[in-house]
Order: structure tokens, then sequence, then C-alpha cells
């Protein structure tokens, strides 16, 4: 496993993405909460890695009980990570529902505490209010936003007064808007980039093309309407010969090419102990320069159309991110 080691942490490469831990919207079933999501965790721990990612909104919270649990006996092992649903988050609204997350985690303090969204309505300085509280009190050790612009980003952190280390993004080969300021900005700066949806929900697995669309959550992504799978070909292609060239698969090619940049570090989620090893390889698979040049063309030919067909499925799925 490779590790990036800023702003006074070290985090693997590849983490775990909990999203899908108790989330019915994704098809798993019971057996996948209750019994799979534990052996993710576990796995996850054997092979090195140590940032594990969840929130308050996935399942309701279930995420972070699940997650918790499988940490019986492995705290120390783990780089343990969650969000607060910015809903109203005054300052004493952010230090209770820290509290009621380190509860449902069932660990004495949460390693990366991250307001999941901006809200624009409350004041950043009574945002970080509540957060610095937090770190003051021993609940949590980092600070961290997600989704949040350079300006923003950089405004949490001259409102906390301390470091705000990580930004936690959409980024992947079909997501690259963070390449324009966000991670020159924290490999620059001390401070990382988490790319969440790296693999961009599936799609750069090459397993979908316009006879072969997904179904469950994935199905309400524009990205899968069948003339951007279309469109997507060149890209899908590139992933699969240079796959071919090291052995790997397209997602490994994918999240290679996401970590290859510096501070960024990926939390693709996993549907079971296999899917977790294949992304935990990819921390292993050393791109060269002229093919990171090739995805990156390709990447920058795809031009995909935001199509409405799904859109209320897809704004229900981004309301968990």
């Amino acid at each position: 496993m490779k590790y990036v080691s800023t702003a006074g942490v070290r985090v693997s490469a590849i983490g775990v993405g909990c999203w899908q831990f108790g989330s019915r919207e994704w098809g798993y079933g019971k057996d996948y909460a209750g019994t799979e999501a534990g052996k993710i965790i576990n796995r996850a721990l054997d092979l090195g890695v140590n940032l594990i990612d969840t929130a308050e909104a996935y399942a309701f919270g279930e995420s972070e009980r699940i997650v918790g649990r499988s940490l019986t006996g492995r705290r120390a092992e783990a780089f343990v990570a969650t969000k607060i649903f910015p809903i109203l988050p005054l300052a004493p609204v952010v230090a209770q529902r820290g509290r009621a997350s380190r509860a449902r985690l069932g660990i004495d303090t949460i390693d990366l505490y991250q307001l999941h969204w901006p809200n624009a309505a409350v004041p950043l300085g009574q945002q970080m209010a509540g957060m610095r509280r937090l770190q003051d009190d021993g609940v949590i050790r980092h600070v961290g936003v997600s989704n949040y612009t350079l300006g923003r980003w950089q405004a949490a952190e001259r409102a906390l007064g301390r470091p705000v280390i990580a930004n936690q993004v959409q980024y992947s080969l079909v997501a690259r808007k963070p390449d324009w300021d966000l991670v020159p900005y924290a490999g620059a700066h001390d401070r990382i980039v988490i790319a969440y949806s790296p693999l961009g929900q599936g799609l750069l697995s090459a397993k979908y093309d316009e006879t072969n669309a997904p179904s469950g959550v994935r199905a309400g992504n524009a990205l899968f309407l069948p003339e951007n799978l279309r469109k997507a070909a060149q890209l899908l292609t590139a992933l699969r010969e240079i796959g071919a060239t090291h052995d790997a698969t397209p997602a490994q090619v994918a999240l290679a090419w996401v970590i290859r940049r510096p501070n960024v570090v990926a939390i693709p989620g996993a549907s079971s102990v296999g899917q977790l090893e294949q992304n935990v390889a990819a921390a292993d698979l050393d791109l060269s320069d002229d093919e990171d040049r090739r995805l990156t063309a390709a990447s920058d030919a795809f031009h995909p159309t935001t199509g409405v067909a799904a859109m209320p499925k897809l704004a229900a799925a981004r309301m968990h991110r």
C-alpha cells in the first residue's frame, strides 16, 4: 500500500468509501450490511488500508454504526473519517452532531470530521466555531470539508484559525474539475484531496455500454445515458488497453491515474471483499508518463451530455454524497 503523509497525517492512497453500508438504494441486501461490510473493513486493514470514510447521512447513521462495529479490536489501525450533513450547522449543532457521530462509531476520537456540503445560509464562522470546540474537547483530531470550492476551503480555514486538512470532492477521469485548482493547491500547500466516486460510479470499470446500463442508484447518473456511454468509448478503450499491458483491470488503471496526483487519495466503494482487494491492488500499479498522458487526453476528449432522463434519482443520490 502507498501512503500520503502530509498535513500531520498518514493515510493510505486507497481507502474505503462506506456510502453503501446499510444503504438500501444500492440493492446489496441485508447480508451485505450485516456481514460483508464488516469483512470488507477487516480485509482492508489486513492489506494496509487505514482510511475509512463514512457519514451521518449514509443510511441515517447506520453506516457509522457498521464501521464502528467492524473496528472492534482494531481501532488503532484505522484513520476514521466521517461527515456532518450541514442542516442548520450553528456552532452548538455542529458540536452536538459530532458527538453523536462519535457515539455511533463507538470510538474515543474521530480522526477527520468533515462538513459534507457547503451551507451558505450559515456563516462559516459559526460552523467552524463548532469544529473548533470539538477539537478542543478531543472529540475530533482534524477538520475537513467536502464539495467545497477552493475559495470556500480557504475561507473555512481562515474561519477555523487552524488547518482544514482535506477537501473531499468528486474526482475521476470523468470528473476533472478539481484539476483546475483543488489538486494543485493541495499539492502545494500540504493539504489532501479525497476523491469520491473515483470510478465514475462504475463507468470506468468498462463493464457498461449502451446495451448494458446499470440499475439501482447508478441508473440515475447522467453518465450512463446511452449517448454518454457511446461517447466514452475512446476513454474506455484506453483503460482496457493500458490495463492489458499491466495485467490490470480498467478500474485499477482509473484508480491508479487518480492517486498518481500529488496529495490525492481515493475512496472507492466495494460490493465484496474481492472488489476491495482489486481496488487496493491499484495502489501498486505504476503508470508510465505516456500512459498517464493518453488517459488524460482521452478524458479531455470526453464531453458527456448533461441528461435529464433520470434526474430525480440522481438528485436523491447526491443528497447522500
